[in-house]
């Protein structure tokens, strides 16, 4: 069944076997430190059927990790601790890449010693943060000077070769959901009036940038991005998403970078407003190359997608969480197996569900 979901796909330099790639899925399961662990090890080596594992979101720096229990990929010890999950994914024939996530205003300052978070303006995000002490309000952040631009994406740069230290197939840089690349992207958070605010041009310098790192570090063919032009997300909102949006895929396909994934919700999305114009074909008018598809896909609606030509694969998220088996239950058209206990197991501390799902032939046995 779903054929054209079994073709492979070629995403810069990675051969992807299928079009069912497994999206970031943020579980909070690692060691003090930020650092991977054997639980991890086993939780991706489960998933690695996928044609690609784009990793769980996973910190840059230290200023830019604000999630307990989220990997990191800043220092030593967490490049080991990535090491043996690469290899699991690898010896089991599968391929992965690093998404890489600077959290921008989305950080509280209990993660920076009280100090308050950067951005691209002196805003606040709306609600609440997750807190290695509870949930607490969001807090101002301050904007980033010039300089520190200039840090920020040399901050990326070490990340990038971290992960190719790792071992990792390439990298995916987190643009979307909110986070700091999003906060410069969306006039609603970006209020500067110098030469990353302003236009929609303007506005999409920090992403040029830290690309043109990433691809001096991995080569285009090995660097992916990741938007979510789909209306506010996070309290992150632009009062033109074609203008902007147009104008990040004009950048996508000047770099010539591996691919696109696009998290554009459906009717219960996590993130995002769903009564806002959908932004694909615009960005697919503009850069050719792979698309990537993203939220609340069924099997059916993904061979649908990828036959018609609007996407040339698709991104699973939550559906990968209970179904570690999750493209052969595409293949024979098996039902997916339910979450159970969320979105409480999708965080919570230890193996509870998180690597205790079972598949179908464990379930037939």
């Amino acid at each position: 069944m779903h054929d054209v979901l079994f073709q492979p796909i070629t995403l810069g330099a990675i051969e992807a076997p299928n079009r069912i790639l497994m999206a970031p899925l943020t579980r909070g399961r690692a060691s003090p430190g930020s650092v991977p662990n054997a639980m991890m090890v086993e939780y991706y080596r489960q998933r690695a059927s996928a044609g690609l594992i784009i990793s769980e979101a996973t910190g840059i720096s230290v200023e830019g990790l604000g999630w307990p229990a989220a990997p990191g990929i800043w220092t030593d010890a967490q490049v080991e601790g990535w090491k043996p999950v690469i290899e699991a994914v690898h010896q089991a024939g599968g391929r992965i890449v690093l998404q890489m996530w600077h959290m921008g205003r989305l950080v509280h300052p209990d993660f920076l010693g009280g100090n308050p978070p950067v951005s691209a303006s002196a805003t606040c995000a709306p609600g609440n943060a997750h807190t290695p002490e509870g949930t607490k309000l969001f807090e101002p952040a301050r904007a980033l000077g010039i300089d520190e631009i200039a840090r920020v994406v040399d901050d990326y740069g070490h990340a990038a070769a971290n992960a190719k230290k790792a071992g990792f197939d390439g990298v995916q840089l987190h643009g979307a959901n909110g986070y700091l690349i999003d906060q410069f992207l969306r006039d609603g958070t970006n209020l500067r009036e110098d030469a990353y605010g302003d236009s929609p041009a303007n506005r999409v310098r920090l992403l040029r940038e830290v690309l043109e790192r990433l691809i001096s570090v991995w080569g285009a063919d090995r660097v992916g991005l990741r938007l979510s032009p789909n209306g506010e997300s996070q309290g992150a909102d632009d009062s033109n998403p074609s203008a902007v949006f147009g104008e990040a895929a004009r950048v996508v396909q000047d770099l010539g970078i591996a691919f696109l994934e696009l998290r554009e919700p459906g009717p219960n999305g996590t993130f995002g407003r769903t009564d806002v114009p959908k932004q694909n074909p615009l960005i697919r008018s503009i850069y050719k190359g792979p698309l990537v598809l993203n939220s609340d896909y069924d099997a059916a609606l993904a061979d649908a997608d990828v036959s018609e030509g609007r996407a040339d694969a698709i991104a699973f998220g939550r559906p990968f969480i209970s179904n570690p088996d999750l493209v052969e239950r595409i293949r024979v058209g098996s039902a997916f197996a339910p979450n159970v206990n969320v979105p409480k197991s999708w965080y919570m501390p230890g193996p509870e569900g998180y690597i205790d799902y079972p598949t179908m032939a464990s379930v037939d046995a």
